[in-house]
This record gives structure tokens, sequence and C-alpha cells, in this order.
């Protein structure tokens, strides 16, 4: 029934399985890969004909993680999965970038990629399989794709790589690499890392693009046996007349617009161009619009040629500058006067408002994933208005363009954070972008790295990022620094590279051609790191470390560590002790499983008085120290005194004052504030304590000026215990009749009982020790 077809290869020690002829038969190309115990299904599928008018590529790829796949029902009020996750876009986004190149210029077939994660083992990230999966669905479709590409990822650890790390291993090593390419080049390169070295990340790119050889073996052997018959594509029509016509018409034209520094003169100046050659060849919109759309092309290509042969023959760059000059630098640190940490970075006519907020544990991200809930103390949220480049556009929530540079900005600034232990804060980095020619991502880096400082963030080190390009022309290329929006548009490459002063922290590459070559990458990535050094430079001169005081605005977080075995006594049953901890003080009060407990507000009195009730709860009282207490109940012998929160002692009236108390209640009142000094601590733990020998006024201890209590003469020798018999007969016992009768007894209300610890007239207990006795 199935005419299914499977290829098995050994990869990173695992079996990874390609499948298809089994499921998704309608679509034009369906595999199902597997690694390990995790699988994952794409389909891919083409439209037929092209919609009239129609001048660009839609490539769309969907990535989605089903809930079931991991055993597991979607949190939230709606049980199925909705809209698109943050990891379900950055995973889209990581499929479309490697593959998008690889289609033949001029194909404008509407293809539709989706990928399914169907089973999740908790080891193998679905996201690399993904990849492979839609290559291969690609590769056997029979669509113009020139795959097909393998993908890797990468980890780093005692000087090792390691292939398709674990998430273990990737949280416990210094290196988060992933990798996509063809046979001969690297596409795509998406990476975290500690702060290393340009030699150890060049290293990792290569030794991902080796790894992942045999995959594109396994779909090229799959594609033998199962590929599809290749679609019959138009040949290109030959444009030389009319582009040597373009040329003569707007070429001094445009050479003269790309001498223009200023970007909005520049830009009138190209698009008076570009009418002067939609006039020119009008009647071809009425009479042949497919070779209308076809002239407008070539006005681009041309733009591209003018610019890249400037920039190869001559080393000039548009803005004038040459190939490694990075644009001027302005950075002002505390730009914002009540947020808690804040920044204006501008470089060149690319400019960025960051923010730092400083939060408790309350407000850290809630993540519902494939492994289950997980929570994150660092956010980065990248925005992008249209005024920044001058246009009207929507305004409105992030589209997959903004989470996947807000989320590289994110990877840029993550490693140099400081843990939960040394910085118990939830930190949410915001930039808003308000002009934009040229890297705005890493304009977000440079200006979230200020931001974080000023709020008193303690970074390792300061941050920066620069954008890096590519003119390739056979065997000749040009990599520039710092590139402008013109020069991504009709470069080759778009390489991001970000770091501190000993190492690079994320490193981000597309290539808009068939991959880039290893003398080309190192190259970059040498060029990076001097332009990376200048612009830490000029960030140094608005805040060169981070501030050591928070801002008066932020929230004040302390820590302290209990023994596991009290976190019960701080809650209380039913939580009911931390609630009147919270509700009494004010301050916010957060437990963990470990005994870490977190007191924060932006009044220190109450992070104060919550610490103190949770230290009075939780530690033990000693022998000779003094403390403040708080008199809540009055006995006629003393009073009880509560002075470490959970702790109560009594203070015999003996203990109240040097000279002699006649009633208690005439010195003390329940509620009064008072100092005592702890005298003794029975084996059952019951406390006594003493005022008397403490300044109540200074809490100083005072010197004892009552005099000793003598000791007692010696009892004589009273004779031997007279017999019971010399007490003499004393006759029988009455019988209860013999009494009489005395009346009703009097009613002498509820009894008093004098049993050791004692109990209050009510029947209470009240703790009496038994080396108390009543004067």
């Amino acid at each position: 029934m199935f005419d299914h077809k499977k290829v098995e290869v050994e990869w990173g020690g695992k079996t990874l399985t390609l499948e298809t002829g089994k499921v998704a038969r309608q679509a034009d190309g369906a595999v199902i890969a597997t690694l390990g115990e995790t699988v994952v299904l794409c389909a891919v599928t083409a439209a037929k004909t092209v919609k009239e008018g129609q001048d660009f590529f839609p490539l769309t790829v969907h990535y989605q993680e089903k809930f079931s796949a991991a055993g597991r029902i979607p949190g939230g009020f709606f049980k199925r999965e909705r809209g698109a996750t943050e990891k379900e876009t950055l995973v889209s986004r990581l499929i479309d970038r490697p593959i998008r190149p690889l289609f033949p210029e001029g194909f404008y077939n509407e293809i539709n990629a989706i990928a399914q994660v169907l089973s999740y083992d908790g080891e193998n990230e679905p996201d690399i399989l993904a990849m492979v999966a839609a290559s291969a669905a690609l590769t056997l479709s029979g669509v113009p794709f020139m795959g097909p590409i393998g993908a890797a990822r990468v980890g780093y650890a005692d000087g090792e790589y390691i292939l398709n790390p674990t998430d273990k291993q990737v949280e416990a090593g210094e290196l988060d690499l992933v990798v996509a390419g063809t046979h001969d080049a690297v596409m795509m390169v998406e990476s975290e890392a500690k702060e290393l070295s340009e030699d150890v990340m060049l290293g990792a790119v290569m030794f991902a693009h080796r790894s992942m050889q045999p995959v594109i073996d396994a779909i090229i052997k799959l594609a033998e046996q199962a590929a599809k018959e290749p679609w019959d594509l138009k040949p290109v029509e030959d444009q030389a007349g009319q582009k040597a016509k373009l040329k003569d018409l707007i070429g001094e034209d445009l050479k003269a617009a790309y001498k223009l520094t200023n970007k909005s003169e520049r830009q009138n100046a190209i698009n008076e161009a570009r009418t002067k050659a939609r006039e020119a060849f009008a009647d071809l919109k009425e009479t042949d619009p497919a070779q209308y759309l076809g002239v407008l092309k070539l006005v681009k290509k041309l733009e591209a040629e003018i610019v890249r042969t400037a920039i190869l023959k001559e080393g000039i760059r548009i803005d004038g500058r040459d190939l490694k000059t990075v644009r001027p630098i302005v950075a002002e640190a505390h730009f914002l006067p009540r947020s808690h940490g804040s920044a204006l970075f501008t470089r060149g006519e690319t400019q960025t408002i960051a923010t730092c907020t400083l939060g408790t544990k309350d407000a850290e991200q809630m993540i519902d994933g494939l492994g289950g809930l997980s929570y994150q103390n660092f956010m980065l949220h990248y925005n992008f208005p249209p005024y920044s480049v001058g246009e009207v556009g929507r305004f409105g929530a992030p589209g997959r363009r903004e989470v996947g540079h807000g989320k590289l900005a994110w990877r840029a600034l993550h490693p140099v954070l400081p843990t939960k232990d040394e910085f118990p804060y939830t930190i949410r980095v915001t930039s808003d972008i308000t002009e934009s020619n040229g890297s705005s991502s890493m304009a977000t880096v440079c200006g979230g790295s200020l931001a974080m400082m000023d709020a008193g963030v303690p970074l390792k080190r300061a941050v920066s990022g620069i954008a890096m390009g590519l003119i390739l022309e056979g065997d000749e290329f040009a990599v520039l620094s710092d590139i402008l929006g013109d020069e991504d548009h009709l470069g080759d490459m778009d390489f991001k590279v970000a770091g501190t002063s000993e190492g690079i922290t994320t490193m981000q590459m597309d290539i808009k051609i068939a991959g880039i070559t290893e003398e080309i990458f190192t190259a970059a990535l040498n060029q990076a790191k001097e332009g990376r050094a200048h612009i830490l430079g000029e960030m140094a001169k608005a805040l060169d470390s981070s501030r050591t005081e928070l801002s008066a605005h932020a929230p004040r977080i302390e820590t302290l560590t209990i023994d596991k075995s009290k976190i019960r006594d701080v809650i209380g049953t039913g939580g009911k002790v931390i609630r009147e901890i919270v509700a009494t003080t004010g301050a916010k009060v957060d437990i963990d499983d470990d005994g870490v407990i977190k007191v924060s507000s932006s009044d220190h009195s109450q992070i104060e008085a919550a610490i103190n009730w949770i230290k009075g709860i939780v530690e033990e009282a000693e022998v000779g120290k003094i403390y403040n207490g708080k008199v809540v109940n009055l006995v006629d012998f003393g009073a009880f005194v509560n002075f470490m929160g959970g702790k109560d002692g009594l203070v015999h009236v003996s203990e109240i004052r040097n000279e002699r108390v006649e009633k208690v209640g005439d010195v003390l009142k329940e509620g009064q504030e008072v100092k005592v000094k702890v005298l003794e601590i029975d084996p059952r733990g019951k406390v006594r304590l003493s005022m008397r020998v403490v300044d109540q006024e200074t809490g100083e201890e005072l010197e004892d000026t009552r005099p000793a209590r003598e000791p007692r003469e010696p009892r004589g020798d009273r004779g031997p215990r007279r017999d019971g018999g010399d007490r003499g007969d004393r006759g029988p016992r009455r019988e209860g009749g013999d009494r009489g009768d005395r009346g009703p007894r009097r009613d002498r209300g509820p009894r008093r009982e004098r049993s050791e610890g004692g109990k209050d007239e009510g029947g209470e207990n009240i703790g009496l020790p038994s080396f108390i006795t009543e004067d």
C-alpha cells in the first residue's frame, strides 16, 4: 500500500532515520526525521502557478511543537496549540534562512514548509531535526531547490567540541552553536558563547560543517530512491540589451546618487533615477507587464553593480568610508530620569533608546514548552516602529523580525549576566529603535549593555556588537565593517558579531549566495574584532563599569538562606505565617525549595522588619544574648515576652526590676516593647528572661547589682519520724451520711490549676518552667 523509503545513518553516536512515503503523501514532499525518540514531520507544498504581477519569492516556513509530543496538555485557558511561541518563531526563521538563498533567481512560485514535532524525548532537540527534515522534503519535492543542506548543533567544554549536545551539556558548557550549510559551504550560523576566542568559534563552525556531511549524503541517498521529477523552468530571458539601455539612461544618475553620504538625500536621488526609468519603459506596462517588471528588477541590479564595483575596485563605500571604519558613535547613559537604567546609543544613522527595569521573582517570564514549565529572569524586547526608517507602516505586536533581532541581542548579553545568587532580580531590557540605517540589533546590544550598567546590574564586562558585510565576485572579495542598510541589501552577507574585550558572546551569519569559504570567514571574524574593540572604547566614555548603587526607584532585594527543615515554620499552616509577615511588614517574601528566601521592597525598613521576623522563627535563642521583645501576656508571677518572632520566654517578677515589684500590671502592659537577656534555656526548650540586667533605653547590658542570696543554715537532726501508730486510734472514718446535710456547695468558679508548667485562670497552658516557683 505504501511506497515507503527509509535511510539510516550513524550521526554523533546516534541513529538518524529519514523516511518518506507513509505519511502526508499528498504533499509535494514529506519526510519524517527521527533521532533517538524525537520525531519531526516536515511537509512541503508548492503552487504550480505564479500570481499575475508577482515579483518576489513567497516562501513561508512554519515550525510547530505539539504538546502531545511530550505527553503534555497545554497550560492556560485554551487547551490547544495556538499562535506561535517565541521558540517556534525563532526555529521557523532558523529553517528559512539557509534554504531561501538556494532557490533560483526569478522563481516566484509560492512554497509552504510546515515542520511539526510529533515526539520529544527530552534529550534530542527537535530544531536541528526540523531543519534536516525540511531540507529532505524540499529535495524530494521536485521544486528547483539547489540543496540539500545539512545542520548541526555544537557545544564546547573542556577544550573539546560536542556534536548535538543535550540541554544539560549546553548549560554546563561554553557554547551553543547552530550551523547550516551545503556540501561545499556554510550558509547560516547562530550562536551563544561564553566569551570564546575567534579561533575557537571558527573551529566550531568548521567542526559543524564537517559533521553535517553524513546528513547531506543521507538526504541525497533518499532522493535517489524517492525524489519526484524536477520542475521544468522557463529559460532566463536575455536582458543584455535592456540593461545597456538602462545604464545609458540612468547609470550616471545612480553613480552620483550613491556618492551622497546623507541617507535621505541619497534615497531621493535614487528614487528620481527609478522614476526616470519607469517613464522610459512605460509603454511595456500595458503591452508586456512581465517584461516591464523585469526592467524594474534590472534597475536594482544596476544599482548593485555600481555599489559593488566601487567597493571592490576603489575601496570606496556608499557614505565615503573605507572598508574598516566604523561610523561616529555617541553614547549617553542615564538618558531617562525615572527608568532604573537607560541609555541613548547612536551609531551613524542608527539609534536606540534602551531601558533596563528590575523586578522581583514574581515578574519572571513563565514559559510553557515541551520540557514543561520554566521561568526566565532575563528578558530583552526589541521594537522597530516605522518612523525609524521614515516610513508609514503597521505599528503593533512584534513580528518575526522583531522577535529574531531581540533574541540575537539577548544571546549577546546573557553570558555576561550575574548569577541569581549574585543578583536576585528579574531583568527586562527594552530597545526602541528610533533611527535605522544599519544594524539596529547590534545597536541594541550596545545600548542594552549600557542600560544594565546604568541600572547597577553587575555585568562581567561591557558588550558591543558590529555588523559585517561582504562583496564577492569570483575569487575577489571585500569584507565591510559596520554596514549600512543599502550595503546589506546589495551585498552578499550579513554577519553580526558581539562580545566583550575577552571574547565573543554571539555570532550570527546569513548568506545570500551559495555559501562562503573558511578564508572569508576568518577575515570577517578578525575585522569584526577590531570594530568591536573600537565601539567598546566609545561606550566607555559614557559609562565604563556598572554603577555600585541601584536606582532609588528600583526595588531592593535581600537574600538569606535557612535550613530546609525550617521552611514549613516560615510558611506556616496553609501559609498563615508568611501571609502575616507580608501583611504586617509590607515586604514581598519568596521561598524556594532549597531554603533560599528573597525579601524585597522599595522601603529598606520593611525588608529589615521581615528579615528579623524570619530570623526570629528559624534561629535558636542564645544564652547571654540580648533581644528586642514584646510583652504578650501578663500573669501574677511575671510576663511572657515574644522576643524572636516565633519564640516566647518568661520574665519572672523578680527579673523585671532590681527592686521588688508587687504587681506586674503596674510595670508592664501587653504589647509593650522591651529588651530582654536570655538567662537560661531548660532541656525542654523553655526560656527564662531578664529585663533588670538590660538598659531599656540603649539595650546595653547592665551590671547585676542585686546582692547574691546568702546560703541557708543547714537544718539539724530532727530525730526519727514518728510511727503512724503513735498518732493514736482515731476510730472508724465517718460515713458520708454521718456528716449531715450541709446544703449545696458554693460556686467558686473555675478551679485554678497549679501543676508543673502552670495554667492561667481560663485553663490555657502558660508554660511555667519547672525551675520557677511563685513568691
